[in-house]
C-alpha cells in the first residue's frame, strides 16, 4: 500500500507543505490528500484589502495542484482521532472518514473574542474570506462621516485601519487598543506609523481595554464609551478547537505542541504547521502566529517528513525571524528589521520603498503557493521500509 499523507488546511502552511511533499516523495510510494473547506486559496495577508473594496485574484486549489499528484478534497474537518489515525470530514458527498499514515495539521486560526460580550453579535472581523466580504458589504452601507472603530493594536489592526481610511476618506476611522499601538517597533518606525495615522485622520485610543461591544460602539474598563456605527474586532486570534478535543498534546491556547521538526510530542505520526502549532523558535521563545512563521514551519516540517520516510538526515534547525512588514494603505508601509528572536533593530524602511518591498514579498509568497512543485531544488525519492531510522541533523 502507498503511504497516506493527509494535509488538513490549505492556507500558506498547508499548501506549501503539500507541494513540497509532492516534490520530495515518489508518486509510486505516497498518496497526498489536501483537505480544505474553501475551494480557493485565500491570501489571508490581503484580507484587509478585500474588506476595503479591492478584488483579489481567484486561485482554485484543484487548478493549482493539477498534475502534482496532490488530491484536493473540499471538505470541513469535523474531528481528528489521533489514536485511530483517522479524520472525520463533512465534504461534497456528505460525512466521510479519511485514514492516514502521516497527518499534517495546518487548520490555521480564527478570531479570538476573549469572552468579551457582544463581539460575536455586533463586531465584524477579517479572519476569513467570508468575514472580510461581510465587512466589505457593511462598509459599503456606511454614509459619510460615520465612524468605523477597529479594536486592537497589532499588525492586523493597523493594516485594516489604514486600508479603510485610504479607501474611504469620507469615513471617520478610530482604533481602540488595550496597550500602545506599534510600541514594539523601533523609534523611527513608530514615528512614521503615527505620522500615517495623522495623515489619514485616524483617531487612536491607547490603553483602552474594551469590555463590551454594542450596536453603538464599545465600553471600556475605565467606564468610557467609544461610539461607532461599525466595530471591527482584531484583538487577537485563536486556533480551532479540533486539536484540543483530540488526544494530541496541546498548549493552554489549544495549539499542538511540536518538537524541533514540527512533529507532535505525543503522536509521532502527526505534524503541525502554522498558527495551529506551538513551536519554539530561536532563543526558545514560542513562535507567534502569522505568515512569517507559517511558511518556514511548512518548509522545515515537510522536509522532516520526507527525510524520515526516505531514511535521510532530518533537519531540525530552529526557525528565526527576519522582519515585520506592515502596510499602511497601498502606497505606504513599514519594513522593520528584527533579530532572529523577533526583537526590533534600528534598520527600518518606510514609505514607498517599504510598500514595494511588502508587495514583492506578498507576490513572491503567493507565486510559490500557486506553483507548488516548482523552484524546489530536490529529487523525488522512494520510501524506506517502515520503522527504518533516520538520523537527526545536528545544529
Amino acid at each position: 500500500m502507498k503511504h497516506r499523507i493527509v494535509v488538513l488546511g490549505a492556507g500558506y502552511a498547508g499548501a506549501i507543505a503539500a507541494g513540497r511533499l509532492a516534490k520530495r516523495l515518489h508518486r509510486d510510494d505516497v498518496e497526498i490528500a489536501l483537505v480544505n473547506a474553501d475551494p480557493d486559496f485565500v491570501e489571508r495577508v490581503r484580507l484587509h484589502q478585500l474588506a476595503a473594496g479591492q478584488d483579489l485574484p481567484v486561485r482554485p486549489l484543484r487548478k493549482m495542484f493539477a498534475g502534482t499528484g496532490v488530491q484536493v478534497r473540499i471538505a470541513w474537518v469535523d474531528s481528528v482521532d489521533a489514536d485511530r489515525k483517522t479524520v472525520e470530514l463533512i465534504g461534497e458527498q456528505g460525512a466521510e472518514t479519511l485514514a492516514y499514515d502521516t497527518l499534517v495539521y495546518s487548520l490555521g486560526s480564527t478570531v479570538a473574542d476573549f469572552g468579551v460580550p457582544g463581539v460575536v453579535e455586533h463586531a465584524h472581523q477579517v479572519a476569513s474570506k467570508q468575514a472580510a466580504l461581510r465587512l466589505r458589504e457593511r462598509l459599503n452601507q456606511l454614509r459619510a462621516d460615520e465612524t468605523v472603530l477597529i479594536v486592537g493594536g497589532g499588525l492586523t489592526s493597523i493594516e485594516i485601519a489604514t486600508e479603510i481610511a485610504e479607501a474611504r476618506p469620507d469615513l471617520k476611522v478610530a482604533m481602540a487598543a488595550r496597550g500602545g499601538v506599534g510600541d514594539w517597533l523601533d523609534e523611527k518606525a513608530q514615528s512614521h506609523l503615527h505620522g500615517a495615522f495623522e495623515r489619514f485622520g485616524i483617531t487612536v485610543h491607547e490603553h483602552a481595554d474594551v469590555t463590551r461591544v454594542t450596536e453603538e460602539g464599545v465600553a471600556t474598563r475605565s467606564g468610557a464609551e467609544i461610539l461607532a456605527q461599525m466595530t471591527i474586532w482584531t484583538a487577537g486570534f485563536a486556533v480551532h478547537p479540533i486539536a484540543a478535543a483530540s488526544t494530541l498534546t496541546v498548549s493552554e491556547a489549544g495549539r499542538i505542541v511540536v518538537d524541533a521538526t514540527q512533529r507532535s510530542v505525543s503522536h509521532p505520526d502527526v505534524y503541525a504547521f502554522g498558527d495551529a502549532a506551538h513551536a519554539a523558535g530561536v532563543g526558545g521563545k514560542t513562535l507567534r502566529m502569522g505568515c512569517a512563521t507559517a511558511s518556514p514551519m511548512a518548509w522545515l516540517g515537510a522536509d522532516a517528513i520526507a527525510a524520515r520516510l526516505t531514511g535521510r538526515e532530518v533537519p531540525d534547525a530552529p526557525i528565526g525571524y527576519n522582519s515585520q512588514c506592515i502596510s499602511l494603505g497601498r502606497r505606504d508601509a513599514i519594513v522593520q528589521k528584527v533579530t532572529k528572536e523577533d526583537q526590533p533593530t534600528s534598520k527600518v524602511d518606510v514609505g514607498h520603498k517599504a510598500a514595494r518591498v511588502k508587495e514583492l514579498i506578498c507576490k513572491a509568497t503567493v507565486w510559490s503557493v500557486n506553483h507548488p512543485t516548482l523552484m524546489v531544488p530536490s529529487r523525488r525519492r522512494s520510501l524506506v521500509e517502515t520503522g527504518a531510522a533516520a538520523p537527526v541533523a545536528t545544529v
